[in-house]
């Protein structure tokens, strides 16, 4: 599910006392000043507590009962996942179910909030500024494709030209052939600049030949953006083919960089 129809769905909750909804922001970004020394637990476990004390001061035992379920789902996520943590995390739960929960790569300001609804000002902001994005990395002979959104990878694939076929073959992103020019196009240099001579002959038959495919994954998996990375003669020639709208063209060789890296730079134009 996207984080559109995520938004979407958290918006359409609510709940009246004794059961409400819990919301949580919280930063536990290691490279922040403010938590070299790990002081997300800390903000964590004052803001469950105020919550907890506030409701047995006031002496709602149906509410706290219903708000210690919640807290209880919420360090059980932390004792599974302290060691998975980024930089920061996003929990949603009402006393029957952890509705939403994420580690991000991306920053959020702290905030717990225990009401009516969800409280999603924040999930929306994030989702303006890091949308859920196809990043279309070419190099020659091969096209990758890295999927993201909120700042993190959803996924990635590589397409290579088959030079027999002339076809694209889909292979998992990890399986990346560094060596080969193509199916037989052999390790040596000649070889290599016959077949450079040969791709840039025919670039663009073979480019259109996988830009129809490019548009419809555009279309299902619902990008808001599109960018295109890679020698400005090939992501050009791309932008020109496909129908979907290119927001953005970056005239870098990154097709075998870590997909953070790949994130990065499409997330500071």
């Amino acid at each position: 599910m996207t984080i559109k129809k995520i938004i979407k769905k958290l918006e359409s909750l609510y709940l009246e006392s004794p059961e409400k909804i819990f919301t949580m922001y919280l930063n536990t970004d290691p490279t922040d000043p403010d938590q070299q020394g790990g002081e997300w637990r800390i903000h964590l476990k004052n803001g469950l507590n105020r919550f907890e004390k506030y409701l047995d001061t006031e002496d709602n035992k149906a509410e706290l009962k219903n708000f210690q379920k919640v807290k209880k789902d919420v360090k059980d996520f932390f004792k599974e996942n302290e060691l998975d943590l980024k930089k920061s995390v996003v929990i949603v739960a009402t006393p029957d179910e952890v509705i939403y929960s994420d580690i991000l790569q991306i920053p959020v300001e702290t905030e717990f909030f225990w009401e009516e609804i969800a409280k999603v000002d924040q999930l929306v902001r994030l989702h303006q500024e890091y949308p859920k994005a196809g990043v279309i990395l070419t190099q020659k002979e091969a096209i990758r494709l890295v999927e993201t959104e909120l700042g993190k990878l959803i996924d990635t694939v590589i397409y290579e030209l088959d030079l027999d076929t002339e076809d694209w073959r889909k292979h998992p992103a990890a399986s990346r052939n560094h060596t080969s020019a193509g199916a037989n196009a052999g390790k040596s240099i000649n070889l290599r600049e016959q077949f450079i001579a040969r791709f840039e002959e025919n670039r663009k038959r073979w480019y259109k030949s996988i830009t129809p495919m490019l548009d419809k994954l555009a279309k299902d998996r619902e990008w808001d953006y599109i960018y295109l990375i890679g020698p400005a003669e090939e992501t050009h020639e791309l932008e020109e083919l496909m129908n979907k709208p290119i927001n953005a063209c970056i005239d870098k060789n990154m097709l075998d960089e870590h997909h953070d890296k790949v994130i990065k730079a499409v997330h500071d134009q």
